[in-house]
This record gives structure tokens, sequence and C-alpha cells, in this order.
């Protein structure tokens, strides 16, 4: 079985689970292009030690560059800026080293322990 996601105007609506033998037979008239994703790619990385595909698994929400053949994320702070290599949202201060759970406080720029 392989992902795809449905895009329109570079955003994606849908994710579904289907054989891509499944798209030589299916008709979907509605506007939009479906583009396959992998749910095992990270930041440009197969977790499994596979070939990656797209950068990162598609997210509704989510934007698929074309130029980049890229699929990222929705921005979840505004204070996050994209890394233009693993297609990641990066905060500007980097998560503590330490055992401990932390939430991400956007007005103080803090991540603080739960």
């Amino acid at each position: 079985m392989a992902h795809f996601a449905k895009v329109v105007d570079d955003i994606v609506i849908q994710v579904i689970v289907a054989e891509p033998e499944f798209f030589d037979t299916f008709v979907d008239e509605t506007p939009g292009e479906w583009i396959q994703t992998s749910y095992n790619t990270i930041g440009g990385q197969h977790v499994n030690g596979g070939t990656p595909l797209r950068k990162n698994y598609a997210s509704i929400g989510g934007v698929y560059d074309s130029t980049r053949d890229a699929f990222i994320s929705p921005k979840p702070y505004p204070s996050w800026v994209l890394n233009e290599d693993s297609c990641l949202w990066e905060p500007p201060v980097a998560y503590p080293d330490s055992d401990e759970r932390y939430r991400w406080n956007e007005e103080n720029q803090t991540w603080d322990e739960i």
C-alpha cells in the first residue's frame, strides 16, 4: 500500500492509503492532483533506511512545494523558521537537552517544563 495526498492550489486537503494501481482506473474529476507521500520520511530521511520521498509525510492543511518537491506541515508558531534542508519548522530556541518534557511558550519564546 502507498499513501497519496490530494493537493489543491499547493494545499494538502486529503491523504489516503491506496494501491498505486488504483490510480490507473480511479476517476477523480475534482480539482487538484494526487501526489505520493511516505509516512516513513521525516526531514528528508527515511526512518527505515530506505529512500526518502518528498522530505516529509503530507499533512492536511500543509503545503506541497513543487519547487522543492517537498511536503511542509503548517507552521506551528509564528516565531518558528523553516529549515530549508529538512523542510521542518524549527523553534528559535533549541529544545532543552534533559529528560523532562517541555511545551513551547510563544509569548516568552521559551520551553516551559510540563
